[in-house]
């Protein structure tokens, strides 16, 4: 049994400190124009037209977001300029203001010689609240100005940062965004060794933790392979590898090396499988019979050593969409390592009905203590890990047709070590009265979606989200010290009726204005940090979302949605900050759509679904369309993605490079993997099919060896949280929060 919390439990405020390896508070910046670009304005000579003691023209370009410059008065018309040393051809400037939820006035000139000045951005007619702003211009200049033109009541001109993105080479592509403070997992170096046919093909994790100047060992049992350490790729092809070999591979920090990396032996197949536990199957109270197969996954490090748990989600074989009738039988969601050891197992009961909107599963670091846990919604009859029941043993609130439309539900955090319940609450967004959310028998009140956001910009909350056929609800919590704290709801009654009927079957998360903490793209509206609503599209419902810098050209990130009816567009891509649409296709109803970098051939990624062919995201045809729309995984060497779709991987414009035999998809037409993550190795993704009878995961991995070194995308602050929401109802592939291309 369990104790529901009679109240909510201010958390506390932890401060962020940094310690590399010990404690998992790291730090991302704001990702905002060109992140593929180059900050050229760092650590070189400003001044200005006045200074404050104390803030003085440098700490605008030292890279410190906490240190800033400020004018000596509160006047008009102040200027801060930087010096580049030499003319540079320039992409775009970034500023990033003292305070967030103000109208700054400004004007941004460049010049060449320091006399002759030319305009390059005009917002003295501002209107914007953003802290970080940007404006893209081709310029060649070694002087940019920026002059501040109005300013907010008693404020002065003041910012942490001003940069400048240079243009050498188009703006850039292969550049991640730098680590400032947000939370995340400290991992280990994720070794994987694969026998190929001319040796083994080794790759291994960068981690966001480390600086760009880290170079790599690796060894063959106590040979080291390389004469001098690794630096610009973390794979190597050992043509002297063999299946009885084993790797390890240590980090060289200043010319001097670190801890070796345990050792891994060599995988004989491209993929790694291990046993699953597959439950029995039953009968329904109608005596329909079903069984199971394993569905969705996530993953998150649940004991904190470093390495991946994969959690696992049972879908008995009589699920229905909630617009069908008819019992189904248990939900179970049961936790692995990678080598198969079932560590638990959670069983939702009778009165959570199985299907894909109906349990969206978080599996997050909450608490920030180095351990994942997982979230979701139970009810009266879930069984955790330990065994225990949540609420009655005995309650069944089935009605005839199969629908819970009655009696308690419950947000539950389960410890992800042993499974064990560690808190549960009154879940929010609360039911109510069935037909607010747009019918009477149970179809749309059930609609459920959740997410991790750092809406705070350091720290991860769970949202929680409810309906949006028309009313639209989300509430956001924090775990913290054991006790869930509800941080804010969204109510589309409250104020908020343009934000009804504009959610997806899917959802998204970024920090999409700017301001270091994420917003959550709820198909065609977006919320805010603080639980108020961004914007609104109009553009309505849709069954695909997909949000990145698909645009390395233009400021921030883009939404490439595709929506339901004949009386909106079939697509669109929207600016993220603003929901303001870029273009769009002609009424339709759209069910399939992408937006990924697919092709060299043009600049940005490629968009389609509801269009005639591929397009790029200024609207120009780039070729025939793909075979499939349904997801995406960088597979081969270069940066472009590759199609996933049912069991197999293909090149656009060319040919299979896997099929996954002896595997099935799931979720019907959609025909999605069990999970498409960057789970280990180098920076490519892996994927995870189910083998047809479930009774194995496996987990595919590539072998192509490739020239580009990049983090692990898993410290990536967009694609980690797709991780966690890809499993929410119809799945949709991970982005990054920067542009990889040429």
């Amino acid at each position: 049994m369990f104790m529901l919390q009679s109240e909510l439990i201010k958390s506390k405020v932890l401060l962020p400190c940094f310690i590399i390896f010990t404690m998992l508070i790291s730090m991302f910046v704001p990702y905002h124009i060109s992140l593929a670009a180059t900050n050229i304005a760092l650590g070189k000579t400003a001044t200005a037209s006045s200074t404050q003691s104390g803030s003085s023209e440098g700490n605008a370009i030292d890279g410190n977001t906490s240190t800033r410059w400020c004018a000596a008065n509160g006047n008009l018309n102040h200027w801060w300029q930087v010096d580049l040393g030499s003319s540079q051809s320039i992409s775009g400037t970034e500023v990033m203001w003292e305070f967030s939820g103000r109208v700054y006035g400004y004007k941004i000139g460049t010049s060449t010689d320091n006399n002759t000045w030319t305009l390059r951005a005009d917002k003295t007619n501002n209107t914007s609240t953003a802290q970080t702003q940007s404006d893209s211009f081709s310029a060649t200049a070694r002087y940019v100005r920026i002059t501040v033109t109005s300013l907010p009541a008693s404020t002065w001109a003041s910012f942490f940062e001003f940069r400048v993105f240079d243009n050498s080479s188009g703006g850039g592509s292969t550049t991640q965004p730098a680590l400032t403070n947000r939370q995340i997992e400290t991992l280990d170096r994720g070794v994987v060794a694969v026998k190929v046919t001319n040796g083994v093909f080794v790759s291994w994790r960068a981690l966001g933790t480390e600086a760009l100047t880290v170079g790599y060992n690796l060894y063959r049992g106590t040979t080291k392979l390389n004469s001098t350490p690794l630096t610009t790729k973390t794979n190597y092809t050992d043509t002297a590898g063999t299946a009885s070999s084993t790797y390890q591979v240590a980090a060289v920090v200043n010319g001097v090396e670190q801890a070796k990396s345990p050792a891994v032996s060599v995988l004989s197949n491209n993929y790694q499988q291990f046993p699953l536990d597959v439950p029995s199957g039953g009968t329904t109270p109608d005596n329909v019979s079903y069984t199971y197969s394993a569905n969705d996954c996530s993953v998150g490090d649940l004991n904190g050593d470093g390495q991946y748990e994969i959690i696992v989600k049972w879908d008995p074989s009589n699920s229905k969409d909630n617009s069908q009738s008819g019992y189904t039988g248990n939900v179970y969601i049961d936790a692995y390592t990678l080598t198969g050891t079932k560590l638990w197992r959670i069983d939702l009961g009778k009165n959570i009905r199985a299907g894909a909107h109906y349990t969206q599963f978080m599996v997050y670091d909450l608490d920030g203590d180095g351990k994942a846990e997982i979230a979701m919604r139970t009810a009266d009859g879930t069984k955790d890990g330990l065994g225990n029941i949540i609420g009655s043993s005995t309650a069944d609130y089935r009605n005839a047709s199969g629908y819970v439309l009655s009696g308690p539900e419950y947000l539950s955090v389960f410890n992800g070590q042993t499974g064990a319940a560690m808190v549960t609450t009154t879940f929010e967004p609360a039911r109510g009265n069935v037909t607010d959310w747009g019918d009477n028998y149970g179809n749309r009140v059930d609609r459920f979606l959740a997410c991790i956001a750092y809406l705070d910009g350091q720290r991860p909350s769970l949202v929680m989200c409810r309906g949006y056929y028309e009313k639209t609800m989300l509430v956001a919590y924090d775990y913290r010290n054991g006790s869930l704290t509800k941080r804010w709801t969204f109510n589309s009654s409250n104020g908020y009726t343009a934000y009804q009927g504009q959610g997806n079957h899917n959802i998204s998360v970024a920090d999409v204005d700017g301001d270091g903490k994420d917003e959550i793209i709820y198909g065609s509206c977006a919320i805010d940090d603080n639980g108020s609503g961004l914007w609104t599209s109009g553009l309505g419902h849709g069954d695909a979302l997909h949000v990145s810098d698909f645009n390395p050209d233009r400021p921030g990130f883009e939404v490439w949605g595709i929506h339901e009816g004949t009386g909106t567009p079939g697509s669109a891509l929207l600016d993220a900050r603003t929901g303001a649409v870029i273009w769009k296709t002609a009424n339709a109803d759209v069910g399939r759509g992408v937006a990924a970098n697919i092709t060299s051939a043009y600049r940005g990624a490629e968009m389609w679904g509801g269009t005639s062919d591929l397009r790029t995201p200024t609207n120009i045809s780039a070729g025939n369309l793909p075979s499939s729309a349904n997801f995406v995984v960088w597979w081969d060497g270069d940066l472009q993605r590759e199609l996933l779709d049912d069991i197999n991987i293909t090149k656009y414009g060319g040919g299979t490079l896997l099929t996954a035999s002896g595997c099935a998809s799931n979720n019907g037409t959609k025909a999605t993997p069990n999970l498409s993550v960057d789970i280990f190795g180098d920076w490519r993704e892996e994927v995870i099919w189910r083998t047809t009878d479930s009774k194995y995961l496996r987990i595919y991995t590539t072998t192509t060896p490739t020239e580009y070194r990049f983090y692990t995308f898993m410290h990536d602050p967009v694609y980690r949280l797709g991780i966690a929401w890809q499993n929410v109802a119809y799945n949709q592939p991970p982005h990054t929060s920067f542009y990889l291309g040429d």
